[in-house]
């Protein structure tokens, strides 16, 4: 089965058509600018050159469309036909506390996510919009709905309840939920393979640090602790969003800055972070190279690492030990300066890098432990897009 695997933004649709069977990406790629002037398709078959494809793309709708008639092209596509398309699974940032796993969408479970915009306004309007475009495009295909949240359901209530009043959790449902679960689950996976034991055996640490950043405690195969919570902007330090925050700063800058509650969220989640602190960019790699020379970026950078480095301290406490600390996602998987320096003075726990193997360790899979450490420490590429398209197999074909 060829299944369409569907991520969307507020103005973009990211893609991979996946063989099931192989599990190779035929294709991926991704509209950018929907809704703006000069939007634009960028797709890449696994087996020809990227191409780029300008356009007015005003929806998302025509931006599904636009997918459907690239990956059919003559040219540039990897099907002859949309006919070729078995299934479609969405990506879902929030399933609240209704879903535990991946679902079949149907009118009951659209109902259900509309009822879960207000826990993730800044996602889940725009992951709706996207299936329905999908609806619209590819009559009678089934869909699946693959949530961030779902691999943390299983989390204990000492973990994800705040220190704020039993009843605003029972009746508003305000409580740790966790994001990037597709990452954490894909590689943790993945470190069965590379650590030659049962996940059932295994105490693992998974770093997801991209834009976005969390970090996860996976105790014999379930999530026990994450640092994201009610929202993704809880936890590490983060590309523009703040992390972790002591919530009376957020009110005292609302008097003083006369902010209003919308000017506050955009502050926290779009203008704080490396970008905030450093004055230079969101982008890690960017900072590093500023870091040589700008007080700021260094401050940026050093938060950042000290911030992953009392979080994989924490983890390996309340799981009392790991058997392997796992880096993932952009940042994780390409910056061999932030595993070293969240790795630096670790040692006492059991946490060792080699040097050589971790500057060498870019965007591949490989061990980059000290040979006489205890807890290994893994670089493993993510591949939230295989975790989709498996689950919506496992669904539409039961």
């Amino acid at each position: 089965m060829k299944v369409l695997v569907i991520n969307c933004g507020s103005s973009s649709v990211k893609y991979q058509l996946i063989d099931s069977e192989t599990e190779l990406s035929l294709a991926k790629g991704m509209v950018a600018r929907i809704g703006m002037s000069a939007s634009v398709l960028t797709h890449k078959p696994h087996d020809r050159p990227e191409v780029i494809v300008s356009g007015e793309i005003l929806d998302h709708i025509v931006a599904i469309e636009y997918v459907i008639a690239i990956l059919t092209s003559e040219n540039h596509g990897v099907i002859k036909d949309r006919s070729e398309i078995g299934a479609v699974g969405h990506r879902v940032v929030h399933g609240g506390e209704k879903f535990s796993a991946s679902v079949l969408i149907d009118d009951a479970v659209m109902q259900e996510l509309r009822s879960l915009i207000e826990l993730a306004p800044l996602h889940n309007p725009h992951n709706i919009r996207g299936i329905n475009a999908c609806q619209k495009t590819l009559d009678n295909v089934p869909m699946v709905a693959v949530f961030d949240t779902a691999f943390h359901h299983q989390m204990p209530p000492h973990a994800y309840i705040y220190g704020i009043p039993y009843v605003l959790y029972r009746r508003y449902g305000i409580r740790r939920y966790g994001f990037h679960g597709t990452s954490h689950h894909y590689v943790a996976e993945r470190a069965v393979e590379m650590l030659g034991k049962p996940l059932e055996e295994l105490k693992l640490i998974t770093a997801h640090l991209g834009n976005g950043a969390s970090i996860a405690a996976i105790d014999h195969g379930k999530s026990v602790d994450t640092s994201m919570g009610f929202t993704p902007l809880e936890g590490l330090l983060m590309g523009t969003r703040s992390g972790d925050l002591d919530p009376a700063i957020i009110l005292h800058v609302m008097a003083r800055e006369e902010l209003s509650l919308h000017e506050a969220n955009t502050l926290m989640n779009k203008h704080s972070g490396l970008s905030g602190i450093s004055g230079v960019s969101s982008d890690m790699q960017e900072i590093v190279k500023e870091a040589e020379t700008n007080p700021n970026a260094k401050l940026a950078l050093d938060i950042y690492c000290y911030r992953l480095k009392k979080y994989i301290a924490s983890y390996i406490g309340a799981m009392n030990g790991a058997d392997a600390l796992i880096f993932t996602a952009g940042i994780g998987e390409n910056s061999d300066t932030v595993r070293r320096l969240a790795c630096e003075n670790l040692d006492f726990l059991g946490i060792k890098l080699d040097e050589d193997k971790n500057r060498r360790a870019l965007a591949v899979e490989a061990d980059i432990s000290a040979a006489d450490t205890r807890i290994k420490t893994l670089v493993i590429p993510t591949n939230e897009e295989l975790v989709i398209a498996r689950d919506t197999v496992e669904l539409v074909v039961e």
